[in-house]
């Protein structure tokens, strides 16, 4: 049903708006046609290419070869995985009707800086006014402090409030800028990309003690505001411009110290790791998939590959002699000369190859990894600000103007709004690269301060406009609620509890995990951090790759195998059973209602207001109340086992107080578990 309902979405979009190649048309060839008539010319069959204009290109021979029912003409043939849909079928019929033109693929073409808008709201309103779609109205006050202290800080705001003027807002979003907690939660967001982690991988899994160095070097650039051009080039190249601290960018890889390990090999995988991940992170490129042989669906070949990989032939692992701190340099003895490895055999030598940027892009001159540095970061490269920018806004809306962050290649989606996404490119360059300047330009938008929820209108025929128009929310007539990433879970049940400890950086700590967690794997004989210690924020819990914080997993924290760019996000029920029975949710929620004790007489109020950041509407209260009375009744007839729920608290609580805070305790773990603490609107 969700499929036939899909197909017709699909088909009612298309044939509301002409056909364009760029949106409709290159995915459809990239998915289903590069394989075999791609840039890849040793797979490429009957010497045809569908990935660029060519002389030969038959239009009546492709519709025929399309849409026959002849086992023996039809393509893609009937073994392929990937046959042509009713939907796609159409929309080649139509593209090759209105003369079968290209496009250069958008994201290989020089940045544009538009003059049609003048502002984000602009450009989106726009897009929303061609499509027959009406903007949602502004959140409200308290959704909206939330929302700018959950995504700017990654913590819920300290207390409740709806005075908020335009003036308000601005100063709020400057001062959430500026705290140092901004550096944490941005600075995740790079860890993921960097593949952080405080081990090796592999079944040794050996410690890094100073791999947080590097951590807490990511943290202080973003607080600093370090423009992006130069956070590039002390991580690409640091060791060469005397800033060599970055460099621990490409130490975070796992790396495989068993001993009887092929050292060769293993120094190739690694080699290969950084090559893939620089291109990932910084250019949106899946790089990788040229490692054996020409990319089957962009202009890179296996020389473009190894070109790129030999910027990283000549490097070596060091720590820093004072701080330890782990680093990538330049070798100046015994250099290599890189060679093409033929098939991604590491033993296989094919042709010699000197350092080289992409053929497919502007060419950049030198052959150091610095010269690659300022390539990436070059106005002329039409990638990395179009990148930046699109990662900084999937983390405001939940998703990026590009919905594949890391393929911007051919068959990567189209950007929603590709004029906007050059607009900001350009004015993030032109503002010194400045991701603050960015982030605020995003947040103090009207696109950004809209509701969550879709326009509501009484005329049934608008609503059903805006379902089969824009079932994602791609043209963003509203904010998109978004399941809050897993450290900012734990942290916020951390926060509203009164357990949170505030300290900055410095190594990792370790919480308290099940001793069953140990069932697999070499680590053992886990000690819990001392004191207060476990109570830091998750973006300090060490990240050991073979013993994964389970809490952090079940919400889809990353595991550090590879960079990640986009989180996945999963709704199970094991997330729901973690939130009512895990630890440290269970400490909060018993420190959570003491504190409302301590703090107030009118305390479910007081509860309600600490964990979702509002006044609690009548009705919510009195279900509270009814709720509040049927536990402590339970309470009380249980006797002293009831008490049990205090936990370590149960001793500090007077005696005629336990059964009050009993009582709250189960309330608290009630709101923690709301949908409306979990998501951020």
């Amino acid at each position: 049903m969700w499929i036939e309902r899909l197909i017709i979405i699909a088909a009612l979009a298309i044939n509301a708006h002409a056909v364009d190649f760029t949106r409709d048309v290159r995915p459809i060839l990239a998915s289903k046609c590069y394989a075999c008539h791609g840039p890849d010319e040793e797979s490429r069959e009957a010497d045809l290419r569908l990935d660029m204009p060519a002389e030969h290109f038959d239009t009546k021979t492709f519709l025929h070869r399309i849409t026959t029912a002849n086992p023996d003409d039809v393509m893609p043939p009937p073994k392929s995985p990937k046959p042509l849909t009713a939907a796609e079928k159409d929309v080649l019929r139509q593209w090759i009707a209105a003369g079968a033109k290209y496009e250069p693929h958008w994201a290989f073409q020089p940045i544009q800086n538009p003059k049609s808008h003048h502002d984000i709201d602009s450009f989106i309103r726009a897009e929303l006014t061609k499509h027959g779609l009406q903007p949602a109205p502004r959140a409200d006050a308290s959704t909206l402090i939330r929302r700018l202290y959950l995504d700017l800080i990654g913590l819920p705001p300290p207390s409740d409030s709806t005075d908020l003027t335009d003036e308000k807002y601005a100063a709020l979003v400057d001062r959430l800028l500026a705290d140092p907690r901004f550096g944490e939660r941005w600075g995740r967001h790079w860890l993921d990309m960097a593949r952080y982690a405080d081990s090796n991988g592999f079944l040794g899994d050996g410690l890094r003690p100073n791999a947080y160095r590097y951590r807490d070097w990511v943290i202080q650039a973003f607080n600093n505001d370090m423009p992006y051009d130069e956070f590039t080039i002390q991580q690409i190249a640091g060791d060469l411009t005397d800033a060599p601290a970055g460099t621990g960018f490409h130490r975070n890889a796992a790396l495989n110290t068993e001993a009887g390990v092929d050292k060769e090999e293993a120094r190739y995988q690694n080699l290969v790791d950084r090559v893939n991940t620089t291109a990932r992170v910084w250019m949106g490129l899946t790089i990788g998939c040229a490692q054996c042989h020409t990319h089957k669906y962009d202009p890179i070949t296996i020389r473009d590959y190894y070109s790129f990989y030999a910027f990283f032939d000549n490097t070596e692992d060091r720590d820093d002699a004072k701080t330890k701190a782990p680093l990538l340099v330049e070798v100046s003895k015994d250099r290599r000369q890189t060679y093409v490895h033929l098939a991604g055999d590491y033993t296989r030598r094919g042709p010699d190859v000197m350092p080289a940027t992409l053929s497919a892009l502007p060419a950049q001159a030198g052959n150091t990894r610095l010269e690659l540095a300022n390539w990436l970061v070059s106005p002329q490269n039409p990638l990395t600000a179009r990148v930046a920018v699109n990662h900084i806004w999937s983390k405001l809306f939940g998703h990026g103007l590009v919905h594949t962050p890391d393929d911007f290649g051919t068959s990567g989606e189209a950007p929603s709004h590709p004029e906007l996404l050059d607009w900001l490119a350009t004015d993030f360059m032109r503002n010194g690269w400045s991701r603050k300047q960015l982030i605020k330009r995003i947040v103090m938008s009207e696109t950004y301060r809209r509701t969550s929820f879709p326009t509501r209108s009484s005329n049934p025929h608008e609503l059903e406009n805006s379902f089969y128009v824009d079932p994602l929310n791609r043209l963003l007539s509203h904010q998109n609620r978004v399941r809050l990433d897993a450290e900012v879970l734990r942290d916020s049940a951390l926060a509203v509890s009164g357990l949170l400890k505030p300290t900055i950086g410095g190594p990792s700590f370790r919480p308290p995990l099940p001793e069953d967690v140990f069932d697999v794997g070499r680590s053992s004989n886990w000690q819990a951090s001392p004191g207060d210690e476990i109570y830091r924020r998750s973006l300090y819990i060490i990240t050991l790759r073979s013993v994964l914080y389970p809490t952090l997993t079940t919400f889809d924290a990353p595991d550090a195998a590879d960079a990640c760019v986009r989180r996945e996000r999963s709704n199970t029920p094991l997330q729901a059973l973690t939130m009512m029975n895990e630890g440290v949710f269970v400490e909060a929620a018993q420190s959570l209602a003491l504190r409302a004790m301590r703090e107030g007489n009118n305390r479910l109020e007081k509860l309600f207001r600490l964990v979702l950041n509002r006044e609690p509407r009548p009705e919510e209260l009195s279900r509270l109340q009814t709720f509040h009375a049927e536990q402590k009744a339970r309470v009380q007839s249980g006797g002293q086992e009831a008490l049990q729920v205090l936990g370590a608290h149960q001793k500090a609580v007077l005696p005629a107080q336990a059964a009050e805070a009993a009582t709250l305790v189960a309330v608290a773990r009630v709101l923690i578990n709301l949908d409306e603490f979990i998501n951020r609107e």
